[in-house]
């Protein structure tokens, strides 16, 4: 290791301390571009599109599974795909291995799904051996295409009001490398976190922090 200023724990905490000014002010940043996103206008999505599932084919409004938000994250597990046939891409797998249990998700009103090329088959035992347990679909047509996630991997948000379904907001590159946390997730959806703290536009809705916690296995 290189040399590196090493001082007593009154001077580390000192740094520390100033160095937290800096970090508190990137979290209220942070807030407000979450409340901006939740303030971005919304484009209606006109095309029918069709997946298959382990239960058979599915259309983009069931991928929601009954709630009012969907997140799609477009993995890269598919024929020419480094790693193929036996993983998807080293990239996709690794925002994989950081999703958190979308039972929390859930709770909040919003389903994640993963959708990739790949049959069923292939992409079952790819899960099977990664351990992976989000819900994974196969795209049939050109969602990948229209979503801007045909040559890289990407995460769009969705809104159902009734039976329309809204485009929200959209994230790739750099921007999904901090996907995977429940926060991070609720953050680029169109209500939120739905927190009372939260700068949300009227009639949100919104409950207390903490008061919706719960452990995954008793919502």
């Amino acid at each position: 290791m290189p040399a590196h200023p090493v001082v007593d724990a009154d001077e580390w905490d000192a740094a520390r301390r100033a160095l937290l000014v800096q970090e508190k002010e990137l979290t209220r940043a942070r807030d407000a571009m979450a409340a901006r996103r939740r303030r971005m206008p919304w484009t209606s999505v006109e095309r029918e599109y069709a997946f298959d599932g382990p239960d058979g084919r599915v259309t983009l409004p069931d991928l929601f599974d009954g709630r009012r938000q969907l997140i799609v994250y477009r993995a890269f597990l598919e024929e020419g795909v480094h790693g193929w046939p036996d993983h998807a891409c080293r990239g996709c797998s690794l925002v994989a291995d950081q999703v958190a249990h979308v039972a929390h998700l859930h709770a909040r009103d919003t389903t994640l799904v993963f959708a990739s090329r790949a049959p069923q088959p292939d992409i079952a035992r790819v899960k099977e051996r990664m351990g992976w347990t989000m819900p994974w679909f196969t795209m049939l047509d050109g969602f990948d295409t229209d979503f801007g996630v045909d040559q890289w991997h990407g995460t769009n948000a969705f809104l159902r009001d009734g039976d329309r379904v809204y485009r929200t907001y959209f994230v790739d590159n750099r921007g999904d490398e901090a996907m995977g946390g429940t926060w991070s997730y609720l953050d680029i959806t169109a209500l939120g976190r739905q927190e009372s703290w939260e700068d949300s536009p009227e009639a949100y809705p919104q409950s207390p922090p903490y008061a919706w916690w719960n452990w995954h296995d008793t919502y």
